[in-house]
């Protein structure tokens, strides 16, 4: 019997729909399960090509690979008169497999009614067609899964981007770079687990709904906790409560986990997203600069075999050291702007006037600065580089710095014009640290639409028993997955990322 490969072209969907519901009852007419409820594998597809590949070449031309059991989703047919081949796509990639009718017998009517989309389960030897392809010749089939709904009409190539992110599980069976993706990321994931647990690290969890959203400069999302009828904030970040267990003797921790920020939705932003932030006792931002870079380099080597990749068309080096860049200098080189010449909101706002920035929406000092940074430096840093030393107004849960107490010790790494990580020697001076807290209230409550931290009286109360010199580190896992994929869109790299409303 002729099989031609099947699209799902020919009606709409309601009625391809309705046609495969009668394929699955005349299945179960026939006495077969179309969903049964497990199913012995022996090799996935990737398994099954290496060990025919290995008895290749021991045997030539004459190898054959015995009883093999593969299963996969059916992502191709073609007829071939008494012949029918198919492609399985599993979770490593496709095999193709034959069925023959003077082999399977009265089985080979089931392929009747089998559709794109169907799991099946398969077993036979492994050979090497006239064609050259490495092929599974299926003695036995089981259906596994019938499914439904038909793929998209352009399955072999998702190309609606919105469709993609919200049906990613699509996106996943359609495209093998999203494939690519999710398996980079996972394996970014455990790469830096094991660099920090080789450091000594502790893993550790803290909170995600908090009574202070603290700990960075970001709106919060709130709930309301019904049982204590109390409302709660999900975290902006993981900080504070991480140098809680500092105080608490624990001199080396970390959390990998999700934030979540209430804020817009760009290439390098989404509402929640996914960072590792580390603490070490007894350190300063120049030991936790090496060990970022060493991190990253060693992830690189880790899972793409190599410290330099290819991003944007162009070679990032990762390997260490990355160069030590002073943001006044590099502000000054950028624009002609010197911000401690200019310390005051309107003499800024002039400069930057001045130099082209529109500074429309932006009020404070602080705020300005920052889009100074992000308008005329941040974009020339393609190569990893640590920018240092901030003004204090940007960074309250920083350490000032000993030699100008209107700078604090504090590094954010950049790649591709993209910020990577953030961090600090920490404030443990529990005075200071109250009196900026204070003053970012103040803050807040005149510059009411812009971001600024929040005062946390239970982690003063911590650190006013006393927290040993500690340097810290928030780094965006989002962000690294994009540098080592090679991807500029956030989205790209989040299995499920916020969108908005259809």
């Amino acid at each position: 019997m002729e099989f031609q490969e099947k699209r799902a072209v020919v009606a709409p969907e309601n009625e391809l729909i309705r046609a495969r519901l009668e394929k699955l009852e005349r299945l179960r007419a026939r006495g077969t399960e179309p969903y049964p409820h497990r199913f012995d594998r022996t090799h996935t597809a990737k398994q099954a090509i290496a060990q025919f590949e290995t008895a290749e070449q021991k045997d030539g031309a004459e190898a054959r690979v015995e009883a093999v059991s593969a299963a996969g989703r059916i992502v191709a047919f073609r007829g071939m008169g008494k012949a029918t081949f198919c492609d399985l796509l599993d979770g490593s990639g496709r095999l193709q497999v034959m069925f023959r009718q003077n082999v399977l017998g009265e089985a080979y009517e089931m392929l009747r009614d089998l559709d794109l989309g169907d799991w099946l389960g398969v077993d036979g030897p492994i050979f090497r067609t006239r064609a050259g392809e490495i092929t599974l010749e299926v003695h036995h089939l089981t259906l596994l899964c019938k499914s439904i709904r038909p793929l998209p009409e352009k399955w072999h190539g998702l190309t609606d981007t919105e469709a993609r992110y919200r049906q990613r599980y699509l996106d996943l069976i359609a495209n093998d770079e999203a494939r690519r993706i999710a398996v980079l990321r996972s394996n970014i994931v455990r790469s830096m687990r094991r660099f920090m647990d080789a450091r000594g690290f502790m893993e550790v969890e803290t909170p995600v709904l908090v009574p202070v959203a603290a700990g960075g400069m970001a709106h919060p999302f709130s709930t309301h906790y019904s049982a204590l009828n109390r409302d709660l904030f999900l975290r902006i970040a993981t900080e504070l409560y991480l140098k809680r267990l500092i105080v608490g003797g624990l001199e080396k921790v970390y959390e990998i986990g999700k934030a979540f920020r209430n804020e817009g939705v760009d290439l390098h932003h989404n509402p929640e997203y996914t960072m590792m932030e580390s603490y070490e006792s007894f350190v300063d931002y120049t030991d936790v600069m090496r060990m970022v870079e060493e991190l990253v380099s060693t992830v690189a080597i880790d899972v793409l075999g190599a410290a330099v990749v290819n991003f944007g068309g162009q070679e990032i080096d990762f390997t260490p050291p990355w160069p030590r860049l002073s943001l006044r200098e590099e502000i000054k080189k950028r624009s002609g702007i010197d911000f401690l010449q200019h310390p005051d909101i309107e003499s800024l706002k002039s400069a930057m006037h001045e130099v082209g920035i529109d500074v429309r929406q932006q009020a404070s000092w602080g705020g300005l600065l920052d889009k100074l940074i992000s308008s005329k430096v941040e974009p020339t840093l393609t190569q990893p580089c640590f920018l240092l030393d901030y003004p204090v107004e940007m960074s309250p849960l920083a350490k000032r710095r000993k030699d100008d107490d209107r700078l604090v010790e504090r590094f954010e790494g950049f790649v591709a014009g993209m910020e990577l990580c953030n961090a600090f020697s920490e404030l443990n001076d529990p005075v200071d640290q109250r009196r900026r807290f204070e003053e970012q209230e103040a803050l807040r409550s005149v510059f009411k639409d812009e971001e600024k931290d929040r005062l946390d009286e239970d982690f003063l109360i911590a650190i006013e028993h006393g927290m040993p010199p500690t340097g810290g580190l928030g780094i965006g896992v989002d962000r690294l997955t994009m540098l080592l994929s090679g991807h500029r869109n956030i989205r790209e790299v989040v299995l499920f990322p916020q969108l908005r409303s259809r």
